[in-house]
């Protein structure tokens, strides 16, 4: 949490800024005083306090302190610990599950279920409505919106991925108001992502984004959902990154299909699993 805080400092107002240094300052006591007191010791008013909150993605200033007290309380380590080329395999089994343990850890203290709402709202809006909800991603990236498909299509929804640079660019020129679309980047700051998420929007489509905080792509989307990790995204062979964004998007998944509702889905799943078993050998 204080690792977004200080990757979204220069896109944050002068005033924003006095606050965000005072939770880096003293992030324990931050979560235990009042908003007046916040307010006077960053010398801001009250309403900036709670809009700088907001601003990084919380309902509100409760909503903050809730996942600052629990972020600092529980400690969770979120040291990248690189496979070093001498190791054991018993080490590299301890490094790469710690890793991508450790970044799920952050990430439940971290997220924004405003952010997450927002985004499940927005997609089961579109799946009521019969219109249409698509995935755009490149390289590692595009294997997640291929996975996206996967579970959303399995709910019924009328959906498909793109991870073709051109494909993305023509398909986002045929949505329109009503439509959905969830672009993922590790980087988010792949040029055809950024070209077909433009066109979407300018379109009326609906723009949700997972990706880092203060990239370019986060704020080109309409909501964002920050995966913020500290794996580089120049890497070879992204790991956490990926085991990320799956995760973000099963949670989104089954978010939807809460709203949807068991009493249309059920039946739904089972008779797709009925099916199914004839592809199975007894």
């Amino acid at each position: 949490m204080l690792d977004r805080i200080k990757a979204s400092m220069s896109s944050l107002a002068p005033a924003e800024q006095r606050v965000a240094k005072l939770v880096l300052g003293d992030p324990r006591s931050f979560a235990n005083l009042p908003v007046s007191e916040l307010a006077e010791r960053a010398h801001v008013s009250k309403p900036t306090v709670v809009r700088f909150c907001r601003s990084m993605g919380y309902d509100g200033l409760s909503d903050f302190k809730l996942k600052l007290a629990g972020s600092v309380s529980e400690g969770v380590p979120f040291i990248h610990r690189s496979v070093d080329p001498d190791d054991k395999t018993g080490d590299v089994l301890v490094k790469v599950i710690d890793n991508a343990v450790a970044a799920f850890l952050k990430y439940r203290n971290d997220a924004s279920t405003f952010a997450i709402e927002k985004a499940a709202e927005a997609l089961a809006s579109t799946y009521k409505t019969g219109r249409r909800i698509e995935f755009y991603g490149v390289g590692n990236s595009g294997v997640v919106a291929l996975d996206a498909q996967h579970k959303f299509f399995r709910l019924g929804v009328n959906t498909i991925s793109w991870s073709d640079g051109h494909m993305q660019v023509m398909s986002a020129t045929l949505l329109g108001p009503g439509d959905c679309v969830v672009v993922i980047s590790n980087s988010g700051r792949t040029r055809d992502l950024m070209d077909a998420c433009d066109i979407a929007r300018r379109n009326g489509a609906t723009t949700i984004v997972i990706t880092a905080t203060a990239s370019p792509l986060a704020a080109a989307g309409q909501i964002h959902l920050a995966a913020d990790h500290p794996e580089g995204y120049d890497r070879y062979s992204p790991m956490v990154s990926r085991l990320l964004h799956l995760m973000i998007i099963d949670v989104l998944a089954t978010t939807v299909a809460l709203r949807i509702g068991g009493g249309k889905l059920q039946p739904l799943l089972r008779e797709m699993k009925n099916n199914l078993r004839t592809k199975r050998y007894a």
